[in-house]
């Protein structure tokens, strides 16, 4: 058996960008790329240069910070994985990844990491950072450096739509063909780019002083028109993260607690690329304030996380994967967005990306779906005649939400709904449609927004106290933090059911919606359109399925699983290990190291196509496999038993190379190459004496510096009884 060859990881980088005042020369000097053949780089050029006019180039010496963005690994895998968690019933449900589990078996490799930052700096780019999942690196150099790094030419320019000048690459970036299979693209080449938040116009009232009875809808009646307080849950030990680019005053947050009677932890700023806008928030303070103010509203004793980071590119692919990296929220709640035709492809994949690890993790994220309709570039570069969606609600890996018009009872019960004229939706034009997105009215083969809505007009806009005044705000930014809010009483509850949290939300959802608990779990709305799309019964462009009622909706997706008890001093006959047959195509809840769980068919598989293969490079090398399973107390008996494959080209009787089963820190049997065999021999061990405890079941492989030898397993099971 030949050895095999160790995989090149690809992963995510990306670096914030320093833009300093734009100079302009009539003169730039042609780069010169590497001299290796070089590939380029799709997607890596910001659309507004097509309708924007040249005046003239950047100086090479002005400083530019760049974002090397790379590919996941394992795409199929991670896909099948995401599938699985989310499906109640599967035996991988509800099974999350941790950060660290993520990136050993999807993210890029230290490796991979280590190939990009040694081009940056043979290059002459000081590199700056490496996020702690190791999907964005930071660097900065002169404009000069960049340009023969990326073989680009930097260009000033004026947008004529926006009237605003920046510069940008006039051409796709590339990069040396040894790092075309890592490298997902390149971003910082342009300062063009800016997200909007998705905040209405407040109402024309006049602002009342902070003493006053706020005018429009307050938490009592958004509260009782969607069930919120009927579901014994106020988000207590769940953290929502907020995703901003702008700051906020303590001061109006705790005016609005106190005007309505709601105590929880206070906020707290979370700084990604040095952004702190707090001490002197600006003009998107308000969208910050009434994110914070909704949330608190719906969930008053969840811990939010107020994220701030650069408005540029490389500031929102840093905030998506500090997020993830920290790994600190089970719910984001995003309301700034930019319209898909007038946002770099590049850019929305890296963020895309974070949002899968963000998936596997168990953290749900609503995004608001835009105020412009199903014209949603109406206030960027490509104009209201482009029907279009908004990024990141298009993304297939998060769950965005459209607007209504919200009528309430004097007894701030729900009344009727309508959608919202200006709510966003429509169909994407970079995202094909994922497999949940299914059920009454979803048509098309592209992925369709919103997916779920609430109210958002400023017709029946929102109390929110900012500036130190009270206003009355709507938005599908408010919509967003409200179904955040949601999320955050889920959480709690799922919890205390012994249930896994929410997780992505979209497919659990739709889940919900394509059942007979659709009637009473949501309130199709039917009445109402946006430009281009009606309200209609079912799914629908403008307000996706509809409005939540909480309550029944909780009741609906706890119903979707059964938790599984702890271990007691009873013991009922099961079978412990999740995926012991790797067909998942993925490792979880099993811990790996790179590569071991495989398909390929130069090991065959026990059974099915799936196994773990540990070591069989012919190199010094070491591989593990493991998984953490509770034993009950009162078993009798507990049998582990797997197929066991050794190949090796080895000779003699020496054990050169080595296979060790351990339970925790104790050594339960050793192979080696020495043990070879032409097929699979079933191997049972007993763990009896481990009843009552909770036990890491661990394989390591390890090989010396020469020779190769494969420790193959499958048809992992442990029966206990």
């Amino acid at each position: 058996m030949r050895p095999r060859t160790l995989a090149l990881a690809a992963a995510i980088a990306v670096l914030p960008l320093t833009a300093v005042s734009l100079g302009v020369t009539t003169a730039q000097a042609a780069s010169t790329p590497h001299a290796a053949p070089r590939i380029e780089l799709p997607n890596t050029v910001n659309p507004a240069v097509a309708h924007s006019e040249k005046k003239g180039d950047v100086p090479a010496e002005q400083q530019i910070s760049v974002a090397v963005s790379l590919k996941l690994r394992n795409a199929d895998a991670l896909d099948r994985f995401l599938a699985a968690v989310t499906t109640p019933g599967n035996p991988q449900f509800g099974k999350y990844l941790t950060p660290e589990q993520f990136t050993a078996q999807f993210g890029p490799t230290q490796d991979a990491v280590d190939q990009v930052k040694a081009y940056l700096a043979d290059q002459g780019l000081t590199v700056t950072e490496v996020s702690a999942n190791r999907q964005v690196v930071s660097a900065r150099g002169t404009n000069d450096q960049v340009s023969r790094a990326f073989g680009t030419h930097e260009s000033a320019y004026v947008d004529p739509q926006l009237q605003r000048a920046f510069y940008a690459n006039d051409a796709a970036a590339s990069v040396p063909a040894d790092l075309a299979d890592i490298v997902q693209g390149v971003h910082g080449l342009d300062n063009h780019a800016v997200r909007k938040n998705r905040l209405a116009t407040p109402k024309a009232v006049t602002p009342n002083a902070a003493s006053a009875t706020p005018n429009g809808v307050g938490p009592a009646q958004y509260d009782g028109a969607y069930n919120l307080n009927k579901t014994g849950a106020d988000g207590t030990g769940v953290t929502v993260a907020l995703w901003e680019f702008d700051g906020y005053k303590s001061s109006d947050l705790t005016t609005y607690d106190s005007q309505f009677g709601l105590t929880g932890p206070a906020v707290s700023t979370v700084s990604v690329d040095g952004a702190n806008y707090d001490s002197a928030p600006g003009q998107g303070m308000g969208e910050v304030e009434l994110d914070s103010e909704i949330v608190r509203g719906a969930a008053p004793k969840a811990t939010q996380l107020i994220y701030e980071a650069p408005n540029s590119d490389q500031g929102e692919i840093d905030m998506a994967n500090k997020i993830v990296a920290d790994n600190k929220a089970s719910v984001i709640s995003i309301s700034w967005g930019s319209c898909e035709p007038d946002t770099t492809a590049a850019s929305m994949t890296a963020v895309d990306n974070a949002f899968k690890q963000a998936a596997a993790q168990g953290i749900s994220i609503f995004s608001a779906s835009g105020d412009d309709g199903s014209r949603d570039c109406t206030r960027s570069t490509s104009g209201s005649t482009v029907k279009a969606v908004d990024f990141p609600a298009s993304s297939p890996h998060q769950t965005g939400v459209g607007g209504t018009n919200l009528k309430v009872t004097s007894s701030n019960t729900y009344s009727s709904e309508s959608a919202w004229s200006t709510a966003g939706g429509g169909v994407s034009t970079v995202f094909s449609k994922p497999t949940w997105q299914t059920g009454t009215g979803v048509s098309g083969t592209m992925r369709t927004v919103p997916d779920v809505a609430s109210n958002a007009d400023p017709a029946s806009g929102f109390a929110i106290y900012t500036a130190g005044a009270w206003q009355v705000y709507g938005g599908t930014s408010a919509a967003a933090p409200l179904w955040s809010g949601y999320a955050a009483q889920f959480n709690q509850k799922a919890k205390a059911a012994g249930q896994p949290v929410l997780g992505e939300a979209s497919p659990r959802l739709y889940a919900v919606a394509n059942s007979s608990s659709y009637g009473s779990a949501f309130h199709d709305v039917t009445t109402g359109s946006n430009q281009d799309f009606p309200a209609k019964t079912g799914y629908d462009q403008v307000t996706g399925w509809g409005s939540p009622v909480a309550d029944a909706l909780t009741t609906a997706l706890l119903g979707g699983s059964t938790p599984t008890p702890p271990p007691t001093g009873g013991c009922t006959a099961a079978q412990l290990i999740g995926n012991g047959g790797f067909e998942t195509g993925t490792a979880a809840p099993w811990t790996t190291s790179s590569g071991v769980i495989d398909n390929s068919s130069s090991q065959p598989a026990h059974s099915g196509s799936w196994k773990a293969w540990l070591d069989g490079y012919g190199t010094t090398h070491t591989d593990t496999l493991s998984q953490t399973v509770s034993i009950p107390a009162g078993c009798k008996s507990a049998t582990l038993t797997f197929w066991l494959h050794i190949d090796t080209a080895e000779t003699g009787s020496t054990a050169y190379d080595t296979l060790t089963l351990q339970a925790n820190s104790t050594t339960l049997k050793t192979w080696s190459n020495v043990d070879a065999a032409a097929g699979y021999v079933q191997r049972t061990v007993d763990l009896t004496s481990f009843a009552g405890q909770t036990v890491t079941i661990k394989f390591t492989g390890t090989e010396d510096g020469s020779n190769q030898t494969s420790f193959v397993i499958d048809d992992v099971a442990l029966n206990v009884g």
